[in-house]
């Protein structure tokens, strides 16, 4: 286990020392060489496997993300089996994984990158930010990830580390403070392992209870999922999966509410294409 370890001296992203951060990197990676983590992703350079996880990593947590990862790619184990599959096969396999506009994403990037990339996941980061569901961290993850390629992102592991080490009194502090720190500490030969040893870094120190990650400007608590409208959306979605054709009141009694609390929730989902509606029946989108 990671053992406790005093932050260096509080500094501006501008102000650390090239001594606190080679005593940085030094720290992660002793840490990395115990207390590694074994991924099924992180066994493959494949880029279309990578970039599923990473989708799929997307604000949920790995334990949940581990066992729908490995379902979802032997269901799909390339990209011209996605970009072909039914969006109602799609759904039904992220069944579990919540926020299902990622599994909508997931398969347009699919058929995109069949359509006008031949089938292959392209490696530059300005090509790979225009894909359906690839923000700036996805992307960079990708580069590194798959390619080898070095460029400068944030996600909650890698944010918690650097917010220990280097603002250990500072509130709030902004993403454009700490990004210097990744350029600076940044291997460019090997940044998939340093990325990793960084995820699995400030993953130990989120879980010793203290999460650094709350002292960032940009953290957000998410709202429970028990009870939400997220629920019931994830409710109502896998019902019109089990029964395609399905009326709003089978729905209503198969998620536990009334009709009209479920009428704007059914709208939304056809209104978002996960789903379609004719003569007061509900189908996965085609």
């Amino acid at each position: 286990m990671l053992q406790p370890q005093p932050p260096t001296r509080t500094a501006s992203a501008f102000a650390a020392t090239r001594r606190d951060l080679d005593s940085f990197r030094s720290l992660v990676l002793a840490h990395f060489r115990v207390h590694g983590r074994d991924f099924p992703w992180r066994r493959t350079r494949d880029p279309y496997l990578i970039i599923v996880s990473e989708i799929m990593l997307q604000q949920t947590q790995v334990t949940r993300v581990a066992p729908k990862y490995t379902e979802f790619t032997e269901a799909f184990p390339d990209l011209e089996s996605l970009a072909q599959a039914p969006l109602e096969e799609v759904l039904r396999r992220w069944q579990g994984l919540g926020y299902n506009r990622r599994a909508v994403a997931l398969k347009r990037l699919a058929e995109r990158v069949t359509a006008e990339h031949g089938g292959r996941i392209p490696r530059d980061l300005q090509s790979l930010l225009r894909l359906p569901g690839v923000g700036p961290a996805t992307a960079a993850a990708v580069a590194a990830f798959a390619f080898g390629e070095a460029h400068p992102f944030l996600e909650t592991n890698i944010r918690a580390a650097y917010l220990h080490h280097f603002f250990a009194d500072r509130e709030r502090v902004a993403d454009a403070e700490l990004l210097p720190l990744v350029e600076a500490t940044l291997d460019r030969t090997d940044p998939r392992t340093w990325y990793y040893a960084l995820m699995d870094y400030g993953s130990a120190l989120k879980r010793r209870g203290n999460n650094p990650s709350r002292r960032s400007r940009h953290h957000v608590r998410q709202s429970p999922f028990e009870g939400s409208r997220r629920r019931l959306r994830a409710r109502a979605l896998r019902a019109i999966l089990d029964a395609p054709g399905i009326r709003a009141p089978e729905i209503a009694d198969a998620v536990e509410t009334c009709v009209e609390d479920l009428e704007p929730v059914l709208g939304k989902l056809v209104d978002e294409g996960f789903v379609e509606v004719s003569q007061g029946r509900y189908r996965p989108a085609s």
